[in-house]
């Protein structure tokens, strides 16, 4: 490491050697025997500065004038005044109009000097630190710009250069289903609409993500009561529900609560989908709604099955979190809980979810009127 570098500035040269001694051990030490050959030296060493340590009482400039004089060259050095006198008033200008670290009489004690320089030195160490830290905040924040302006770029993209062929694709599937199609010919189409509709889920939710991470996500935030929110299943969610022999039972409270009804109805949707995958066979379903505060509601979506791990639990609200382990296998895009997650930040609130009674629960809150 680098000595840092230490400057004396006194009339006397026994007192320069004086100091050189206390500080050549630890420091690299500069010299000079005036102010004004000290604020030459300040333009010309090209190496940061971290004390400057100077004599009140030097002939033409003194201590106090030289200190000032030093704060345009050298802002960030630490300044220490000697004097041998009770001057108070010269240590009073000194800290008002030269921004000393502090004052010390001579004699000084050698001990004393060199703890207090230390002290300096560390100080100077600290605010190089804070200002490069800064710098590097400063930089990050420029490059989460640009990134905010990519996000912008990518959901044009998304919506003009995917959507648009996607759609064409879908539309002349369509058309072909309106044609003579052998049996083989019927199963090829299906499997291309299928993964056609698949791919225009995925898009969507993708965007839905963007814009509500960009809160440019378009909400209509209205009162509507809870009971009218719908709780749908998918038609390959309600085939995979009658597979696996279970039930789901709604109960919401007769509560007027405040928010986007068909974006709410979405995640109710989106997380009976998810209970629906993960749940027990012959197990049970549950929606409801509790009243936890004076003006909010609470509404859950429990489903029995296996437990999700502590560990775990916040990485399934990520985009695009797979795991072998937690989902069975390795099909889907991982966005549903994200997606979840992302529409109910828009209405300040979030997905929580926990371990209960044999059980996994999925719950949020939105105000009530």
């Amino acid at each position: 490491m680098l000595k840092q570098t230490i400057f004396c500035v006194d009339d006397e040269n026994d007192n320069l050697d004086a100091l050189e001694r206390i500080f050549r051990a630890k420091y690299k030490v500069l010299r000079a025997l005036s102010g004004a050959e000290a604020l030459q030296i300040l333009d010309q060493y090209p190496d940061p500065i971290a004390v400057i340590i100077t004599d009140q009482r030097m002939p033409q400039m003194t201590g106090v004038e030289f200190l000032e004089k030093s704060l345009a060259k050298r802002p960030d050095s630490i300044r220490i005044l000697l004097t041998g006198y009770t001057d108070m008033e010269s240590i009073i200008a000194a800290v008002n109009t030269g921004q000393i670290y502090r004052y010390i009489n001579k004699p000084w004690d050698p001990l004393d000097l060199l703890n207090t320089v230390n002290r300096a030195v560390e100080r100077f160490n600290m605010a190089r630190e804070i200002v490069q830290k800064n710098q590097e905040l400063a930089k990050a924040l420029d490059e989460l710009k640009v990134l905010d302006q990519a996000k912008s770029q990518f959901m044009i993209l998304i919506n003009h250069e995917l959507k648009t062929p996607l759609t064409g694709l879908l539309s002349f599937t369509e058309l072909l289903r309106e044609t003579t199609l052998n049996g083989d010919q019927a199963t090829y189409l299906s499997r291309i609409e299928k993964s056609g509709q698949r791919l225009r889920e995925l898009i969507d939710d993708v965007l839905l993500i963007v814009s509500a991470e960009m809160k440019t996500l378009k909400m209509t935030i209205s009162p509507f009561e809870a009971t009218k929110l719908k709780v749908f299943m998918k038609p390959e969610v309600e085939k995979m529900a009658e597979r696996k022999g279970m039930k789901a039972t709604v109960a919401l409270a007769a509560k007027k609560i405040v928010g986007d009804e068909a974006l709410i109805s979405q995640v109710l949707a989106r997380l009976v989908h998810n209970a629906v995958k993960f749940g027990l066979q012959g197990g049970t379903i549950s929606v409801s709604s509790e009243l936890v505060k004076p003006h909010r509601l609470r509404l859950r979506v429990f489903n029995q099955g296996s437990s999700i791990p502590e560990n775990v639990r916040e990485k399934v609200l990520r985009p695009f979190f797979i795991d072998e382990d937690v989902m069975s296998h390795s099909s889907g895009t991982g966005l549903g809980l994200t997606v979840c997650q992302s529409i109910l930040k828009a209405h300040s609130s979030r997905l929580e979810l926990s371990n209960r009674d044999q059980g996994v629960e999925a719950a949020f809150e939105l105000p009530v009127l």
